[in-house]
Order: C-alpha cells, then structure tokens, then sequence
C-alpha cells in the first residue's frame, strides 16, 4: 500500500506540474469568468429592455369627475398595498363630451398603449379589450370603483406590531436558502471540474506512455495519481476564483445576507469544501474508468454528454429531497453516494447534528475508493488485456455499441 501512494504521489506531482505551467491553465482560470460577465452583461440588458418596455395602462373614458375619483383612489390605496398590484391609469376621454365614442377607438392609439378601456359609470362600470386583459384587470377595477363609490369605507386600522427574533417556520424556510445556495455552488464546481478528468488518459493511450507506466508501477498508482493531480489543480482555481470574487465583492456591495446554517457557518463551510473533494473523488474516479475505456478524443466528447445529464439528475433529486427532511426520499438521497454530498449539504443547513456528517464522509470515501479500483480493474481487463481479456474471441466481426456484430 505504502508503495502504491508514493508512486501515486509520482504521478500526481508529474500530472500537477505539467497542467499548471503550461499555458492552457491561464484559460481553465479564466473559464468562469465568462459566463459571469455574459449573466452580468445579459442582466444588465435584460433589466434596460424591462425598464424601456412598455406598461400596460388603464384608459378611463368615462365622466371626468368619476375618472379623477378613481386615479385618487388608486394613489390611496396603492400606498398601503403596493404600486404594482394597480395598472397605472389614465385618463384618455370623457363621456359627458365625447358622445359615447366607441371603446375601441381607445384601444387603436397605440401611442397610449391601453390594455383595457373602462366606461359607464362608478356603479355600472364597463370593461373593454381582450379577454386575457379583462380578466387581469376586472378584480382591481371592482376594488376602486366600490370603494370610489364610498370613500368613507376606507379607513385602514393601524396595527400594533410586536416583533420577534424568529419562528419555527420561518426559521426553516430561511436556512433553505442557504442550504440551496451550498447545493448550487458545489454542484457547480464539480460539475466544471470534474469532467475534465474524462479525458486524463486519452494522450498517455495514443502515444503508449501507459504501457511504460503499467510496466514501471500499479495501475492503482496511475488512477490515484491522476485523480489526484487534477483535485489539486481543482483546488488551486477555486482559491484563484474565491480571491478575485473576495475582492470583487468587496468593490461592489458584498455576499448577500444568507441565513446561518443549523451547523453555524465554519462548520458548514467545512462541510460544504468536504463534499466537494468527496463529490469530486467520487465523480472524478468514475470519470476517470469511463474515459480510460475511450480509445480516441471522440469517444470522450460522446461519453460527456450523458455523463452530465447525469450530474444533472443527482443534483435535482438532491434539491428535491432538501424538503422532504427525515421522509424516505431524503434518507435515500443521503444514502446515495452521488447525491449524498448535496443532500448532506442540505443537512447541515437545517439541522445542527453532526455525527451522520462523520458516517456520510466515510461511506463516500469508501465509495470513491472502491469506484476507483473498479476502474483499475476494468482497465486492465479491456485495455491493457490482461488475463482472458486478452484471448481471441469471436469471428473479428466488427460489433455495434460494442456488442452486437455487424458486417462480415
């Protein structure tokens, strides 16, 4: 065992060097920067064309007296329940001057840009324009013109607030959004370190440095030091990233005001680092079997596909489960060893114990390692030949996927 991790150690040390002084490593670090700035470009952009766009008005067309009561009202009571849930009105005729003009004249100014066309009276209001905008706007228009109607009813008590530092509910509901934004960040992480791992040993195939390798030390040696190398490379841009988001948070307004974890935040700041080595243990010693069965770069980028569907799976059945505390889903989820890191996270944000963290990290450690001598094993087996792999079988038929023989 000793000598299987000092050769892993080798290894890790040779793959760690190469990647960090060569030049593609400057654009692996500045991979997430830009879809960073493309959401910031794209927010930006987004909120411009929101802020330019057109509202949709109320256009008043009936007496003037009755118009203006209505804007009145609607200024009141927009104070206590909000400017939004009122469509801005507008006052566009009057029905003492113009004669019962048509509603839809109203409507046909596309310069006032009028959803819905109001006439009649306070007590027999009449609601014009499509069915999709009536039914949108009719509730509000009832509440203004009844209360337009009898401005006495509108006295709104003032009451007594009596605060307190939390509730039971509250407190749950607050702590799932920390244990969502633990989720997404190392789901994220992983999922855009841990593919790379996929094609670690495509080059050392293609140019039969593995057959050197396999000659000199353990295949067990080889894997682990791969894995290795690319986890330090992993956490070697996470703490470039972590730095240069620190300082940019610092110029700008800050983190957001998360609520504190159940576990308090060093703890679950250790936890969700822990989860991320073990996910990316887990994943990358998987990957790293995969993608030894790949014989060409081809091969690799139709496996990747697939592989991140399925990292995509684990990560929502995770996000479902966090709801669903102490139920069956939720136990599976932190039985699963792929979905265990996020739902685990999910744990420690809302409940404060400890002990199953311990027993969690264990069994994917564990997990890891067995996934990553399977691998080996399956290496050996169908690329290195070893034992009866290495036995003529079949007629040399060419096969599709691998298992059914085509052609002659």
């Amino acid at each position: 065992m000793k000598e299987i991790l000092r050769a892993a150690f080798v290894i890790a040390r040779r793959d760690f060097s190469a990647i960090i002084y060569s030049k593609a490593f400057i654009f692996f670090l500045l991979g997430p920067f830009f879809p960073v700035l493309v959401g910031i470009a794209a927010g930006s952009l987004g909120g411009q064309i929101a802020r330019e766009a057109a509202q949709p008005v109320v256009g008043l067309a009936m007496a003037r007296a009755d118009s203006q009561k209505l804007i009145d009202m609607r200024e009141k009571l927009a104070v206590n329940m909000g400017e939004s849930y009122f469509t801005q009105m507008k006052i566009v005729g009057d029905a003492t001057s113009d004669g019962g003009k048509n509603p839809q004249d109203y409507l046909n100014k596309k310069e006032d840009n009028l959803s819905v066309v109001l006439t009649g009276t306070l007590a027999r209001p009449i609601v014009t324009g499509t069915k999709r905008s009536v039914d949108r706007e009719s509730a509000s228009i009832e509440l203004l013109t009844a209360h337009a109607l009898n401005p006495g009813a509108v006295t709104l008590s003032d009451a007594k607030a009596d605060f307190v530092a939390e509730t039971a509910n509250n407190d749950k509901q607050l702590r799932t959004v920390t244990a969502q934004g633990g989720q997404v960040l190392v789901f994220f992480l992983t999922m855009l370190l841990a593919g790379m791992v996929l094609s670690n040993l495509v080059e050392e195939k293609s140019n039969k440095i593995i057959e050197i390798l396999a000659a000199s030390i353990p295949m067990e040696s080889v894997f682990l030091g791969k894995l290795f190398a690319m986890l330090g490379m992993a956490l070697l841009g996470i703490l470039v990233w972590t730095t240069v988001g620190g300082i940019g948070l610092q110029v700008t307004q800050g983190l957001p005001n998360f609520p504190t974890p159940a576990v308090g935040w060093p703890i679950f700041i250790t936890l969700c680092f822990t989860y991320f080595i073990m996910a990316y243990l887990m994943l990358g010693a998987l990957f790293l079997g995969i993608g030894a069965m790949a014989a060409t770069v081809r091969e690799v980028q139709t496996i990747s596909m697939p592989v991140t569907m399925a990292q995509l799976i684990n990560f929502f059945f995770a996000s479902y489960a966090l709801t669903k505390t102490g139920q069956p889903v939720e136990q599976f989820a932190a039985i699963f060893p792929f979905s265990s890191p996020f739902a685990m996270i999910g744990r420690a944000a809302l409940e404060p114990t400890l002990w199953h963290h311990g027993v969690a990290i264990v069994g994917q450690l564990f997990f890891a390692i067995l996934l990553l001598r399977l691998g080996v094993w399956l290496f050996k087996r169908n690329v290195m030949k070893s034992g009866n792999a290495g036995r003529i079988k079949g007629d040399g038929k060419r096969k599709l996927f691998g298992l059914i023989a085509v052609g002659g």
